[in-house]
């Protein structure tokens, strides 16, 4: 990305996208901080941090901070969780919608879809690990079809090459074409919690350090409930 002075920069994964567009307009709106954040693949957004991208603010999944911030990336000392998300399965828009009430009804709507996608990053490893715990691992090995990075598992759906996706609530809630089941019954639950940080790149670390405790406060949460995530430590 071409970096613009004004702005103070931030790059990002896709399941904050949506979220992060909406608190940099309020952000800019009532603390006159022009703020921009740039979305892609998480794994993307790693390769580009390794590499020295020019930001001051990064958003991804804590797992992938973590290793950043060990790896020197970022500030280590502004390193803090913002939102949690949950998985949800998705189905096409005018088809059956399966239970999902218990780890039965789970199974029964995994064995009976004839394609399976998801998402690559955290989310995705988990799905995979949840199918290997039920033992569905090698019956659905040929179903399982994976989103290319930074594509939305359910615009599979939408486009008809899967009857059934998982992905992270903020990233299917407002596809056109797909239909929300829910989050996974009980001890199947998959979450994420999405951290940020300043990067150690960046030329104005205490504009960066300002706009994460804005993205960190109770204002931000609200924008981040409207979009399938829950404030870090909230458990409703």
């Amino acid at each position: 990305m071409d970096r613009d002075d004004r702005h103070t920069s931030g790059l990002s994964s896709m399941a904050t996208r949506l979220i992060l567009a909406e608190l940099s307009e309020q952000i800019r709106l009532a603390h006159g901080i022009p703020m921009r954040f740039e979305s892609a693949g998480g794994v993307k957004i790693a390769q580009r941090v390794r590499q020295g991208a020019d930001a001051d603010v990064l958003v991804l999944a804590d797992g992938a901070m973590v290793e950043l911030a060990a790896e020197g990336h970022l500030l280590g000392d502004t390193v803090r969780p913002l939102w949690v998300s949950q998985v949800v399965a998705a189905v096409p828009e005018g088809t059956p919608v399966p239970a999902l009430r218990s780890d039965s009804d789970l199974r029964a709507a995994l064995l009976s879809a004839m394609r399976i996608a998801y998402s690559t990053g955290p989310s995705g490893a988990a799905l995979l690990d949840l199918i290997t715990r039920l033992d569905l691992a090698e019956t659905l090995r040929d179903r399982l079809v994976q989103a290319p990075p930074g594509v939305p598992a359910g615009s599979l759906l939408a486009s008809g090459t899967a009857d059934l996706a998982f992905q992270q609530h903020s990233e299917l809630m407002d596809l056109p074409g797909v239909v929300v089941v829910g989050p996974l019954p009980g001890a199947a639950e998959i979450t994420s919690t999405f951290s940020g940080g300043v990067l150690a790149a960046s030329t104005r670390p205490g504009r960066a350090r300002e706009v994460l405790d804005l993205l960190g406060s109770e204002a931000a949460w609200k924008t981040a409930r409207a979009r399938g995530m829950r404030a870090a430590g909230d458990r409703d």
